[in-house]
Order: C-alpha cells, then structure tokens, then sequence
C-alpha cells in the first residue's frame, strides 16, 4: 500500500477523500497533518485556488516525504467580479470568522436584483510528489446567493448559498448529499485517476 498525506488536520475532509480513494479502488493508506505534528501551519500566499493548492502540497511532500495532496476552495460571487474567491476564509479581515464572513458578502451584494446573485463555489485539488511532479484539478458547483442565511449544516457560506437544481442551500442539504455535489467532492474524484496513475504505479 502507498502511503499519501492530505495537507489537512480536519478529520471530515480525510474521511471524505478516503471514501473516494477506495470507490477508485486505489491501494493506498491515507493519512493527515496530525501524523507529521512537525509539519507547521503554510502560509497560503496565492492569487489563484489551484497556486495555493500547490503551495500546500509541495510543502507537505517536501516535510513528509510522501506523496501530498491539498485543496483550496472558496465562493466566487458574480456581482464582486469572483469575489471573495482566495480570500473566502478572510474576507471580513478575521481567518475563520464564517459569521462575520457571510455578514460582510450579504450586505456588500444587499441591493444586487435576484436574478444577478450568480456564483459558484470552486476548488482546486493538488498532488505533489517529494521528487517536485505535480498535478491540479478543479471542481465547481454553480448556484445563486440568496439575501439571509437557511439551515444548521455545513460551514462558511453554506447558509445562503442555493445550488443549481436544487431549492435547498448546501447548508440544508445532508451531508451525503453535499459531498455527492459539492466542489471539493467534484475535485477530489477528479483527482483519483491521477493518484492512482503517479503514486500507485511509482
């Protein structure tokens, strides 16, 4: 079994790509951040989703030396032209703050007409080997941003975010049915082939 790091210490998101992983078929063990405590926090100094991704990826092979996958992801609104995007997680100043986040997005599009609330949240999934290949895929899930935040699920945006097709927000939906939509689910099964073409074959 090949062993491959997941730049990450939430437990969710391991247990996600990892169900992923196996519906591939793919023999490999994955494992988190929380099994390299000497792998600090990496500064996410990109423009671009896929720049951080890399970013996240590199460092974690280069610290490990194991195969490492990381994702970036964010909401991109129509009207704030792609905006908030790479600054999602601090788009009101404070890293983390979802309330203050969706607060600040809500009332910076407060007078934009219904019908002009596109957007879509992106994610960008990077695998980097210690020896410096590396590969990005992207995911999306489109959608409209609606004026007061719905449902008790998920985090960040979710609340106020309604995909295409569905009448529900992401926050709203169960989590099974977020992760069989959701941007960074999309990303991660596009990146399955690709592990198992670099790390399972090397």
């Amino acid at each position: 079994m090949s062993r491959l790091v997941l730049a990450t210490r939430n437990p969710g998101k391991i247990a996600e790509l990892r169900r992923i992983l196996a519906d591939a078929g793919l023999p490999v063990t994955l494992v988190g951040l929380d099994d390299f405590p000497e792998i600090g926090e990496i500064a996410e100094t990109g423009l671009t989703f896929a720049e951080n991704a890399l970013i996240k990826a590199h460092a974690v092979a280069r610290g490990s030396g194991l195969p490492a996958i990381a994702d970036d992801s964010g909401l991109c609104v129509d009207a704030l032209n792609g905006m908030p995007g790479v600054f999602s997680a601090r788009w009101s100043g404070r890293h983390g703050d979802d309330a203050a986040n969706l607060d600040l997005l809500l009332a910076q599009i407060g007078d934009v007409p219904e019908g002009r609330r596109g957007g879509h949240f992106a994610c960008a999934a990077a695998l980097a080997l210690p020896s410096g290949q590396e590969r990005v895929v992207e995911g999306a899930l489109e959608g409209v941003i609606i004026d007061a935040p719905r449902g008790s699920g998920g985090f960040g945006y979710d609340p106020i975010f309604v995909p295409k097709g569905e009448t529900r927000t992401t926050a709203e939906l169960s989590p099974a049915e977020k992760d069989a939509i959701s941007h960074r689910g999309r990303a991660f099964r596009a990146l399955a082939p690709v592990v198992g073409e670099l790390v399972t074959t090397a």
